[in-house]
């Protein structure tokens, strides 16, 4: 099965992040798709390193100057946020 491309060098920059979470959303475990972009998404991978943390994997296949081709994957299913409360 090929893997999906999202090419976001034509995309608004407001809605570039969102589209690619929503992307990522649907994954499931083992599933990536390949991120295209005019520049190195620094700012993203943070995203996901505060959003995803342990649950991604990324990739460089190409690093620019003028094309960056990043393989993001989903390494974990998603889960439901974990709330400890230490007066219990």
């Amino acid at each position: 099965m090929p893997v999906q491309e999202i090419d976001v060098r034509e995309v608004p920059r407001p809605e570039r992040h969102p589209r690619i979470f929503a992307l990522f959303a649907e994954l499931e475990a083992g599933e990536s798709f390949v991120l295209i972009n005019n520049h190195d998404p620094k700012h993203l991978r943070d995203e996901f390193e505060t959003d995803e943390a342990g649950a991604y994997r990324w990739e460089y296949l190409e690093s620019g100057p003028r094309l960056w081709r990043i393989r993001i994957s989903r390494t974990a299913a998603p889960t439901a946020p974990q709330i400890q409360d230490p007066g219990r």
